[in-house]
């Protein structure tokens, strides 16, 4: 799917909103077989989201912003966060208390997450970096999400270079597990 040459902030942002309104479908679900089906597509959706993320945005908004290398430290200290979760609820039965449990602080993580970018990166995003750059990232990030892991893979590297080596190969072995397994939206 391409950007049709939509900015990062743009993409990130729908990606946001497409998220929160499969946590809300979650919370609200009771049907074990619904609850895994929309846990495995926050998952999916929260790993491509993240994996792009760290590969384009935070690497750019480490050189363009003055206080770029703190506020993405930050960010990826989140997504760890949210990442852990996503394995733990990967692990979880859907019938259990855990699982709700676990669906409740990953919904707080990733609201906390969307504020921070929604009211903090993005804004000095669109600062500090030309229309084209926003519009070029925008593309990346969409490319890159189609290539991206689909699994929560915590103990994976988050350097940037590493991700654009390693997460096309994990996103591919991910993809095919999902068609054997039946994981995910067709």
């Amino acid at each position: 799917m391409a950007s049709d040459g939509r900015d990062v902030i743009s993409v990130l942002t729908q990606d946001h909103r497409a998220v929160q309104e499969l946590i809300t479908r979650l919370k609200a679900a009771s049907d074990p077989a619904e609850r895994r089906e929309l846990a495995d597509e926050v998952t999916i959706e929260l790993v491509r989201h993240s994996i792009a993320e760290q590969m384009h945005v935070y690497p750019a908004a480490r050189e363009l912003l003055p206080d770029g290398d703190e506020r993405i430290d930050k960010e990826l200290a989140g997504n760890e966060r949210i990442e852990k979760l996503l394995k733990e609820l990967e692990k979880a039965e859907a019938t259990s208390p855990d699982f709700v449990t676990l669906v409740n602080k990953l919904d707080t993580e990733v609201q906390q997450h969307i504020s921070d970018e929604d009211t903090n990166l993005f804004p000095r995003l669109a600062q500090y970096a030309s229309t084209d750059k926003l519009v070029e990232l925008g593309e990346r990030v969409e490319s890159a999400k189609e290539k991206a892991p689909t699994r929560p893979h915590p103990a994976a590297p988050d350097r940037p270079g590493l991700l654009k080596v390693l997460a096309p190969g994990v996103g591919f072995v991910d993809r095919i597990r999902d068609r054997l397994t039946g994981r995910g939206p067709g």
